[in-house]
Formats: C-alpha cells, structure tokens, sequence
C-alpha cells in the first residue's frame, strides 16, 4: 500500500481526496498547514507528496526546498490553481513530479499517480525500485548499491514471492561463482537492511511484504 501525505488546506476538499484515495488502496495523511505537514515528514516515510502551494502559514515550494535540503527526496506533486512559468520552473528546479492544476477531478490524480508508479515502480518496506529509469531509493533517498548488487537485487525483486534459481543470479556476476553470489546477497541485506532467503538446493527469495 502506498503512503502519501496530502497538504491542502481546502478541508473539504482534502477530505474528499482522502477518502476517495483510501477507497483506491492508498494510505492518505491529511495536514491543512505547512507547519502540520512539516512535521508529518519527518515522523514518517510517505512515497508520494501531495502538496497545495497557497498556504496560510507558507508555500509548499518552501516547504519541499526545505525537504530536499534535509535529502528527502520524496516524490512529490502538486496540486494548486497556481500555473505561471516561474511557479512552475521553481517546482521542477525542486524535482517536482508533476503539477495538476486545480480545479480538477480526483480521477485525473489517481490516474497520473497509477501512471507513475503503478507499472514502473516496485516496493519492499520502505525501497522503491523504479524500473524505467533503474534507480532505487531508500526512505526517499536515492542509493547506490553497485552495479552487481544491483543486478542480484532487482532480479530478486521482479521475481518477488518465487524462488529465483542459482543459475539465474549467476548471470548477474562478472565471475559466477556460489561464493561471489553468497558475497553479493550479504552485501544487499546489509546495505538495504532486508531479508533475503536461501532456499538450498534452489537458489533465493525475497519474500512478498
């Protein structure tokens, strides 16, 4: 389930939201304030940001430069009547995602969010894997796990649920090796703090969460 965090101080209309997100399988954190959300971020780990920029304490632009100053680099969107170019560039010079311009229906928001996420990204607890663009991030952070560690891990993960055999995570070694291979999935469970099992015999399996 997806976590996001919804800034708007339109309650009526952040509950509307909230609610018809909830029905679509999402998990939604509501802040009417920039102080609310602030705080929210940094109690939590969300995978998508929703974020009005008028608000009555601030501007989401401000609030999200603050955000990627502290290298949270969570995906975010926004949603705002606000559409002028200067506007705009500052959102994307922040790594924006995306802009919907208010007034808009909540279909068009879980369509862009299905678009963005739901085909091309994968999950594990708190790691998302975008396969289109092959990075992985962390808590919201971008990490770098090494090209081989990389190959292993992605391939375990597109394969979640199932055994993936020994033969088929050797193609992802420069020298295939039963050491190399058992050297490069301790690497990924200490660098991603997860758990990987060893099915002997077989081969190895992430479970689903």
């Amino acid at each position: 389930m997806m976590k996001l965090l919804l800034l708007e101080d339109d309650q009526l209309l952040s509950e509307t939201l909230q609610h018809f997100l909830t029905r679509e399988g999402y998990h939604v954190d509501v802040a009417l304030t920039m102080e609310e959300a602030e705080n929210l971020c940094y109690e939590n780990k969300y995978d998508v940001y929703l974020f009005d920029i008028n608000l009555p304490d601030g501007s989401g632009l401000e609030l999200l430069k603050n955000l990627r100053h502290a290298e949270d680099y969570t995906p975010t969107i926004f949603l705002t009547a606000l559409t002028d170019l200067h506007s705009m560039s500052q959102g994307f010079a922040l790594d924006a995602m995306d802009y919907i311009k208010k007034p808009f229906e909540p279909e068009e928001l879980l369509i862009r969010l299905q678009a963005k996420f739901k085909n091309n990204t994968l999950y594990l607890g708190d790691i998302a894997y975008d396969k289109e663009a092959q990075t992985l991030y962390k808590d919201g952070k971008l990490i770098d796990i090494g090209n081989v560690q990389y190959k292993v891990f992605t391939m375990l993960l597109e394969n979640a649920g199932h055994v993936v055999h020994v033969d088929q995570l050797y193609e992802c070694l420069e020298h295939p090796s039963n050491a190399a291979l058992r050297v490069a999935i301790t690497k990924i469970k200490q660098r991603l703090e997860i758990e990987i099992k060893n099915i002997r015999g077989k081969g190895y399996i992430i479970e689903k969460v």
